[in-house]
């Protein structure tokens, strides 16, 4: 009978323990447009949280991205609710068609911001902590900041772009009214985050302006894709040549207008020896082939799974990051650039800022100015006749960068940290 009720407060002593991790488990609720299936950041930051013991719920959209179509298998419904790896995922409906119009493309970011702003107040008060994850418009974040004022929770943002310089730099005429509207909406915006994380370190000197006095900044860079080393290379071409490769977001301010420009300009011999791939997909499609006219050397892939994109990168022998020359992008450093680096491939920066200095600091690759022509199509030049042992130099300094700036794992453990004291 001793031994029987000894058993019995054991069993109930570690039932109370079981229910006492329960109920105290923090929750973190993610606020942003895009989530799995789409391939962003975001995705492995929610399956990180989740794996270290938080309860992880995710306010979005019905996928669209990148094609402004709802993802095969998926429904776009005004609010619905689904799992993934038992993270809890909210979605509210996705306006669609996107991709070729602003009209359709200004109507998603205002519906996310009326939608989610409506669902946040009904599941933002069961959370302990809420991320912003800010892709482009800052109109995003209004669900996130709403659950900040209602329920009084610490909020923290991860910026990926700035506004409201990005919305000049994709077209939008900078008027008195638009600018005082804008300006007071970003004020209002940053001025409720408790924490703000930066992916690019000129970030801060653009925020300044708009968050709290002595508001910290906390450089969050993206992190390089894990790339699958024992995948075969892909055939490229059926002749020896030095390979160029874009991948990515196909718009107008990749500035890739500039680079067919150069690689047309290239001698004949200089072009039989090299190829451009472009890979990816996005609104300035159809555009880019029209201007490269069925040039057998410029070859559109189309969309690659990004599981399968070590393969073209084997392939290739140099990897292009590009942005038009506007202000906002200077500061701008594409997430590409880490994946590029993973791949341990000499990178061509035709892009200024951040990201050139970047790749010229840390002795990656060649920069040049994305408004030049010329010097566009010398640095294609030079790269074609780089020699074997110049383009190893360049490689072998990506993995001490890799370790150090750009680590994975150091990263996700300063931004738990952060959020969460």
């Amino acid at each position: 009978m001793i031994w029987l009720n000894l058993y019995q407060i054991i069993v109930l002593f570690i039932l109370i323990i079981i229910i006492t991790n329960v109920v105290n488990k923090k929750r973190i609720l993610i606020v942003t447009e895009c989530f799995y299936p789409e391939e962003f950041k975001i995705n492995e930051i929610a399956l990180y949280w989740k794996s270290i013991g938080y309860e992880v719920g995710v306010l979005t959209l019905a996928p669209t991205y990148p094609k402004g179509k709802i993802h095969k298998g998926y429904k776009n419904k005004l609010f619905q609710k689904e799992s993934y790896h038992g993270i809890n995922i909210y979605r509210v409906y996705a306006i669609t068609g996107y991709v070729d119009s602003k009209f359709n493309k200004i109507l998603k970011y205002l519906s996310f911001m009326v939608l989610g702003s409506i669902l946040s107040i009904f599941i933002g008060r069961k959370y302990d902590y809420i991320f912003g994850y800010n892709l482009g418009a800052l109109t995003d974040m209004l669900p996130a900041v709403l659950i900040k004022k209602i329920y009084q929770k610490p909020l923290m943002f991860w910026v990926q772009d700035i506004w409201p310089d990005s919305l000049y730099a994709y077209g939008f005429k900078r008027t008195i009214m638009l600018s005082g509207i804008l300006n007071f909406f970003v004020k209002f915006i940053y001025s409720n985050a408790n924490n703000i994380g930066i992916s690019g370190k000129g970030f801060e000197s653009k925020l300044k302006f708009f968050t709290k006095p002595n508001q910290k900044f906390y450089y969050l860079p993206n992190w390089a894709d894990p790339l699958d080393d024992n995948q075969e290379r892909v055939n490229l071409s059926q002749e020896t040549n030095v390979h160029f490769t874009f991948a990515g977001n196909i718009g107008k301010v990749q500035n890739l207008e500039n680079i067919i420009y150069s690689f047309c300009a290239l001698s004949e011999a200089k072009k039989r020896k090299s190829q451009l791939n472009i890979i990816g997909d996005g609104s300035n499609l159809m555009n880019l082939k029209k201007l490269a006219n069925n040039d057998e050397k410029i070859i559109f892939h189309g969309t690659i799974k990004r599981k399968n994109m070590s393969s073209y990168y084997k392939s290739s022998d140099f990897l292009i990051v590009s942005l038009i020359d506007k202000p906002i992008f200077k500061v701008t450093v594409p997430a590409k650039i880490q994946t590029y680096i993973a791949a341990k491939k000499p990178i061509l920066a035709i892009i200024n800022g951040d990201t050139a200095d970047i790749v010229t600091q840390n002795k990656l690759g060649l920069s040049v100015n994305p408004s030049d022509i010329v010097l566009i199509r010398e640095a294609l030049e030079k790269c074609i006749n780089m020699s074997e042992d110049e383009k190893v130099g360049f490689t072998k300094n990506s993995e001490k960068i890799l370790r150090t700036v750009f680590n994975k794992n150091t990263i996700m453990n300063d931004m738990t940290n952060i959020l969460t004291n």
